[in-house]
């Protein structure tokens, strides 16, 4: 089963319960072999880690604005515990607050440009976490 966007649960939990203070959101994803834009979308064709290059460019500047930064971004590489090629890229993303995320991702701006990350993706995780000092 893959994941690619949250649930309301999940986002209403992580709102209640997730970390106080400063966050880092652990971004596991695999890519889309061809980007899968709904029919609402006129775009054109591009592979899943296309489509994800054009959201990023959006979103970075969204987490910036919110005051966050990309802490550490990778190729995954060959497993050493579970199944090989389960991750494409590995991404830290560090935010002042969960508040400041949800903020984030509820700008209107960062709305028009989430139907790329959606399309470019096959399956995903995204774990918050405390943020080391």
């Amino acid at each position: 089963m893959a994941f690619i966007e949250p649930t309301e649960s999940q986002v209403r939990e992580f709102a209640e319960n997730g970390p106080d203070g400063p966050i880092v959101m652990l971004n596991l994803l695999k890519f889309a072999e061809r980007a899968t834009y709904s029919a609402n979308h006129n775009e054109p064709e591009r592979t899943g880690e296309e489509a994800y290059a054009v959201y990023s460019e959006t979103a970075l500047q969204k987490v910036a604005g919110a005051g966050g930064s990309l802490f550490f971004m990778s190729p995954a590489h060959a497993s050493v515990i579970g199944p090989e090629g389960e991750w494409d890229l590995v991404a830290l993303v560090r935010y002042p607050s969960k508040q400041a995320f949800l903020t984030m991702v509820a700008d209107p701006e960062y709305l028009a440009c989430a139907h790329h990350r959606a399309a470019a993706l096959a399956d995903s995780r995204l774990i918050p976490m405390n943020a080391p000092e």
